[in-house]
């Protein structure tokens, strides 16, 4: 019989379960608004205007690449130290601390790759309202102005950004609770005095008269402490906060900073994510501002700043002439206001955006990326971040999951179901009813008694597996992973020194400790062969419900005045995520020697988290919104660095039309993370469910994936190698054209495929902007040509996918779409040349042998570069150094926008010529040559005449 508390874990587990299956959307009073959360409400209480910080300059030292400058608060008189760096790559630091805090400050670990790089500051002038220093760039400058203190960044006389324009900037300093002061002068008093007898008793009356001087002093000096604290105290929510049934007890008392950013001639920002949100930010005045604050949020609104799974404190501006970025470094609930405003720009009134950022705790450590180009701000993200993680080929491919498959007989059934039905897929899914009683790295003895017979079936068949590894732990004795994680030590504490314990999916349970290196080296050893019994090289891992989610805990999530060592999980919160991630990723390279690529899925996730896998946008919902979002969503993923992103196709919650399943899955093929997931209580929905017409408009949607997958595995080699998106908003390719700035209905493939997925509901046209002045775009499907620069009317069908390959771009494809991606590994390539206006193409091909590093530490691959120009095409190595070899070859070229040649011939690198055969339809301008049989590793060209 299950003991009192087990029988209530379950029933409270079972009460959300209910909960989740029944409520329509998000229950907001589950969550709090900034005027409930206290720090939130007293920072944005504070409105524009004098700022009460001064410069103090006298203090400013310049060292080589650093200058540090103390800062007055002149009300309270605490002083702030200011410190500034000139960063490699065209990037300015900028972090204030309290100059004496009573105790150390939250500082982010971990997330920088590295110290980032610095130059040297140079002093242009000074005097006693400010500085100006140099930033080495063209006529680039920092100008500091004394009273009130503002940081202004300045491109010759235009202001690029400026710091505390708006007077907020907001440093709570720590300092002890009003009754402490009290009782330590009372103790100091008495302690005091008892000095003075002592002395009176053997020393002179005025020896005597000092010591009760120094007294005095002392007890004024500490009364006017008090005083200050009593003023500030009067605030509510600065030494205890209560929601709804739970209290957070604050020992530090208030710790919030807050800082404003001006733009000036900025109109459009984007980032911050995640929200369930338009891709440009919008202006939050008069409502709430965006929160980053990691959440387990059910069934989200959309168009709503919600807090949502991951927190990614990236904030890009963008106008024709610049673009600029912000990395706000603070792991604490953050909270972004955006406003607009007008300013003084050229002689006239320009567009300003004003953005404020407010967090709980931690320091100001923000880096200003200052581009100018697009490009140049990923880059420059990328830098101090790092890039995405280069997945395994497979990963790009399709995968199929739900809430659950129910043991191993259902997932043999769908296996064969998708030869049955003639479609490929990768990854197979378990969620967390695989394992004994939700104990992750088990396995249900009864419905999955045998494990690896079912693994070595999958990969009979060369397909992979997923199962849920979560971060909650259930609490019980016989439970190998909680008897050694007690037993280490490696649990989060609550506020009186115990382990932390709350409700999540197996009951009771507790919550290893991720920030500490030593947990995460544990966790690692943990996914060993021999470790996770019944695992084999073709199982992955998927970490979910690692905000962390606390099913009972305040805004389902952990108590904030819980302890990881000597922080509290206020000053952690958002990178509790980016730790499970970053562990299970180097467990799974571990469990393999070092050899081979992870594939790790998280939900929750911070700065950073590219380098460690994918994520998702978690529990979307069976709507036409929700399909619609899913574009800017990953759109705004991929600005801040996490390219590897995709939404639940079809929606987890509820039960999607078929048309908006067709849809899904046609929208999804194009995205990065391409899978299909679904709820436990909704109806099964595999692809062939659903009527022999809309399972061939799913098999064709996932057809068109696999038959690209050359080209997306060369798009993610891109981003790992440089940080640029895979998926891209098309200002970032079009940065001087102002149409593109807002739209978020279509999306580019790297710089040359644009995507305009049908996402409303009976459809029969859709509206596609081609941008580029004299650019020409090309139909994927019937090859038609169009001009940039225009919006064209496409009419469509249920079974269009409309998608555009830009002229002047060569992409390659794998058009024998076998069963899985691993089975096409040395099918041939075909390559679509599609020209420009001058008549020319350009493009690349990258191979390796898709799973291992060998790519990175033996230097085996093969980079190519294709170049189509004066009738001629040609492959040339864009790496000689490299060694791999591939049983691939080229088995057709496709030139697209070509006149009809007389002649076709193939020149090898020994000097060989041969004709070619080809076909060409003049109303397409088409032209096919067909077998030119040359190696895909090997230098060629093929001659028009």
């Amino acid at each position: 019989m299950a003991a009192p508390t087990d029988r209530m874990g379950l029933l409270l587990v079972v009460l959300f379960a209910v909960l989740f299956s029944i409520a329509d959307a998000v229950d907001r009073s589950n969550f709090k608004t900034c005027d409930q959360s206290a720090f939130c409400k007293r920072q944005r209480d504070v409105k524009p205007g004098q700022s009460p910080y001064r410069a103090l300059l006298e203090t400013m030292e310049l060292s080589e690449a650093r200058l540090t400058l103390q800062l007055i608060n002149d009300n309270n008189k605490v002083r702030l130290l200011l410190e500034l760096y000139r960063l490699q790559g065209n990037m300015t630091r900028v972090k204030i601390n309290e100059l004496k805090p009573l105790r150390p400050r939250y500082e982010v670990p971990d997330v920088l790759i590295q110290e980032p790089p610095t130059e040297s500051l140079l002093l242009l002038e000074r005097d006693e309202h400010g500085m100006v220093l140099s930033l080495g760039v063209d006529d680039q400058r920092l100008i500091i102005k004394a009273r009130p203190f503002r940081l202004d960044i300045m491109d010759g006389p235009k202001v690029l950004l400026s710091l505390n324009s708006r007077g907020l900037l907001v440093f709570e300093h720590l300092r002890l609770r009003k009754d402490t002061i009290s009782h330590k002068i009372s103790s100091t008093v008495g302690s005091m005095w008892d000095k003075i007898k002592s002395v009176f008793s053997s020393k002179s009356e005025a020896d005597a008269e000092g010591v009760e001087n120094d007294v005095e002093q002392n007890e004024a000096e500490k009364a006017e402490k008090v005083e200050e604290v009593t003023e500030e105290e009067e605030q509510p929510g600065m030494w205890e906060e209560t929601f709804k049934s739970h209290s957070d007890a604050k020992p530090s008392g208030p710790s919030s900073i807050s800082l404003d950013f001006s733009f000036p001639g900025v109109d459009h920002v984007y980032g911050i994510p995640e929200h369930a949100d338009s891709l440009k930010l919008r202006s939050t005045e008069g409502g709430e501002p965006y929160r980053l604050y990691n959440l387990d949020v059910f069934q989200y609104e959309l168009y709503n700043p919600m807090a949502l799974y991951g927190a990614v404190p990236v904030l890009l501006s963008h106008t024709t002439e610049r673009t600029m970025g912000l990395f706000w470094l603070n792991a604490a609930e953050t909270w972004v206001d955006i406003s607009s405003s007008t300013a003084v720009q050229d002689g006239g009134d320009a567009p300003q955006t004003d953005v404020r950022w407010i967090s709980e705790s931690g320091i100001i450590d923000v880096f200003i990326m200052l581009g100018p180009r697009p490009t140049d701000v990923i880059s420059q993200y990328a830098s101090l971040t790092g890039t995405q993680s280069f997945p395994p080929l497979s990963a790009l491919a399709y995968h199929q999951c739900r809430w659950n498959y129910n043991d191993q007989e259902d997932v043999q059934a769908v296996d064969n179901g998708f030869d049955e039905y003639d479609i490929p897929y990768d990854f197979i899914w378990l969620d967390i009813e695989h394992t004994d009683g939700k104990r992750y790295f088990t396995w249900d003895p009864n419905k999955f008694s045998q494990p690896r017979e079912m693994l070595q079936n999958l990969k009979n068949k060369k397909r992979k597996m997923v199962t849920i590894v979560d971060p909650h732990i259930k609490v019980d004795s016989s439970y190998k992973i909680h008897k050694e994680i007690r037993s280490k030590d490696f649990y989060i504490k609550n506020k009186d020194g115990g382990d932390y314990e709350g409700w999540c999916w197996p009951g009771n349970a507790g919550y290893p400790d991720f920030t500490n290196p030593q947990m995460r080296a544990w966790w690692a050893t943990m996914f060993a062969y021999d470790q996770y019994e019944g695992t084999m090289d073709n199982l992955y891992t998927w970490n979910d419900m690692n905000e962390p989610s606390v099913f009972n805990g305040p805004e389902v999530t952990m108590h904030k005045d819980a302890l990881h060592g000597g922080w509290e999980h206020r000053d952690v919160h958002n990178l509790y995520g980016f730790y499970v991630q970053m562990a299970t990723a180097q467990g799974l390279i571990q469990r393999s020697g070092g050899v081979e690529r992870p594939f790790v899925l998280t939900r929750a996730f911070f700065a950073g988290s590219q380098r460690y896998g994918a994520v998702w946008t978690g529990d979307n919902a069976a709507e036409w919104g929700h399909l619609k979002m899913s574009i800017p969503m990953c759109l705004s993923l991929g600005l801040v660095g996490i390219s590897f992103c995709g939404a639940d196709v079809g929606g987890f919650f509820k039960t999607p039309s078929p048309e908006l399943l067709v849809r899904w899955y046609q929208a999804g093929a194009y995205q990065p993370f391409f899978r299909a997931h679904a709820h436990l209580d909704t109806p099964r929905r595999e692809p062939w469910l659903f009527g022999p017409e809309n399972t061939a408009l799913i098999r064709e949607a996932v057809r068109q994936r696999y038959s690209l997958l050359p080209y997306w595995y060369q798009l993610f080699y891109n981003a790992h190698r440089t940080g640029q998106p895979v998926m891209r908003p098309l200002w970032l390719e079009y940065p001087g054209d102002a149409a593109t700035f807002a739209i978020e209905d279509e999306f580019l493939l790297g710089k040359d495929l644009l995507v305009h997925p049908v996402t409303d509901e009976g459809s029969h046209g859709v509206t596609a902007y081609l941008p580029g002045e004299g650019e020409v775009w090309y139909d994927v499907h019937t090859y038609k040509k169009h001009q940039g620069n225009l919006n064209l009317y496409i009419p469509v069908t249920m079974n269009s996918i409309p998608v555009f390959q830009r002229g002047g771009s060569i992409i390659t494809r794998k058009e024998r779409v076998r069963r899985s991606s691993s089975c096409m590994e040395d099918d041939p390539y075909t390559l679509y040349v599609a020209v420009n206006a001058q008549g020319t193409a350009e493009g690349e091909l990258y191979i390796d042998d898709g799973h291992t590093f060998n790519y990175e530490k033996q230097n085996q691959f093969i980079h190519r570069r294709l170049t189509f120009t004066e009738g001629s095409l040609s492959s040339s190595n864009l790496s000689p150094d490299s060694q791999f070899s591939t049983a691939s070859w080229v088995e057709k070229m496709v030139f697209i926008g070509v006149p009809k040649p007389s002649a076709a011939t193939l020149r090898t690198a020994d000097g060989t010529e041969s004709p070619l055969e080809f076909e060409f339809d003049p109303a397409s301008e088409l032209l096919a040559l067909r077998k030119p049989g040359v190696n895909a590793g090997a230098d060629w060209t093929i001659h028009l005449r």
